[in-house]
């Protein structure tokens, strides 16, 4: 789960991780409102989407009175952004960070991930601040510096100081980096979260360290631990199948293609989509129905599939395991008789029940094309869709 950036701020001020003072604005007066109680020389009017890039993208402007304020304001307000992040279609700005300016000395970049080659959460920094960190890895590799972090201990104070020290901070404001540091890692474990990036991290002028960007994101499955986590989610910058999926404790994300896919199981999905696309198809979606679907869980996953537009055909790929081929073959039934299905549905099965799974098939009276293989369900699909 992605919350704003202002959010993240709030999460992390919590930890004594020091932050611009700001406000969240919905409508130009209050952004002119909260530029007034903020009472600072230059104010930063920033969109708030769940996408990086936005200062390129027109998000971010600099103002330096209230006349200018109101008239960023009224200009980034809805507006499309089109970031790297967003995709073509980019998404509507629909509230704003209005926040004090500072007087920057210099910027750096720190993030916290969990690294998967180690299995380990790893503290990252570099002293190219203000630049993506995919670009920095690229370009200047050897300017990536990274603390392991061992769970048993948690980061120490000399990985801070040392991290620091690589990516040049000031000698003055070692110190105070490395507490940064240390709140920002606390804040990482005791949230969940999957990733917590500052870029830019600043050193002020006055001697400050402070994020002058958050971006944090939660592992979902760590959620129901946190509440106030959850009351910060922005259903407006979700797909909507998306939202509709998790109410059913349905894995799905949309894609660009025109080849709806409903199968069971993360690895199967995978393959099924790397299929298709091997034989000239493009999936619509990655859509996982679990080990344990229902017939009602199996009839809103293909509701959630037809409602996609850009969908012309559907593949269902299902190995019964605990999964059981008759109930998958009575929610396609029920799912294809509920919604009036006019598009080409191909059905491959294997495995428990695999026999009277198909029986239900074959007698439903519905246009299903029935599949011997994996391979042979991709090529028909994509043959009937082209």
């Amino acid at each position: 789960m992605n919350i704003h950036e202002y959010q993240g701020k709030q999460v992390l001020k919590q930890y004594g991780v020091a932050v611009p003072n700001g406000k969240v604005a919905y409508t130009v007066e209050e952004a002119v409102e909260a530029a007034k109680s903020l009472n600072s020389q230059v104010t930063v009017v920033k969109a708030q989407i769940h996408a990086g890039g936005r200062g390129k993208a027109g998000g971010v402007k600099v103002a330096k009175n209230l006349d200018e304020v109101r008239a960023y304001a009224e200009e980034i307000l809805g507006k499309v952004l089109v970031t790297h992040q967003t995709g073509p279609e980019g998404k509507q700005v629909k509230r704003l960070l209005i926040e004090e300016g500072c007087d920057i000395r210099k910027e750096y970049y720190v993030g916290v991930v969990v690294d998967r080659a180690t299995g380990c959460v790893v503290m990252m920094g570099s002293e190219e601040g203000g630049t993506e960190i995919e670009e920095v890895a690229a370009a200047t590799p050897e300017k990536i510096f990274k603390e392991v972090v061992d769970p048993a201990v948690g980061l120490q104070v000399f990985q801070a100081r040392r991290l620091a020290y690589a990516i040049n901070i000031p000698k003055e404001l070692v110190n105070k980096a490395a507490q940064f540091m240390m709140a920002l890692y606390t804040a990482f474990v005791d949230k969940d979260c999957s990733i917590a990036e500052i870029n830019p991290l600043v050193v002020t002028g006055d001697g400050n360290v402070m994020a002058l960007d958050a971006k944090l994101n939660f592992d979902s499955n760590a959620l129901f631990r946190h509440k106030d986590i959850q009351e910060l989610r922005d259903l407006d910058e979700e797909d909507e199948k998306e939202i509709e999926a998790s109410k059913y404790d349905l894995s799905y994300v949309a894609l660009d293609g025109n080849i709806g896919c409903m199968v069971n199981g993360a690895g199967l999905a995978m393959a099924t989509m790397d299929i298709i696309k091997h034989y000239g198809g493009d999936p619509a979606n990655f859509l996982d129905v679990g080990g344990g679907a229902t017939t009602e869980k199996v009839t809103e996953a293909f509701k959630i599939i037809l409602s996609d537009k850009q969908v012309k055909g559907i593949f269902v790929n299902i190995f019964g395991g605990i999964m059981r081929c008759d109930v998958i073959a009575e929610g396609v039934v029920e799912a294809a008789k509920q919604l009036g299905l006019t598009r080409p549905l191909v059905v491959r099965l294997e495995g428990t029940n695999v026999d009277l799974g198909k029986k239900i098939l074959a007698e439903s009276g519905l246009n299903i094309v029935p599949a011997d293989s994996m391979a042979d369900g991709a090529q028909k699909i994509v043959s009937l869709v082209k």
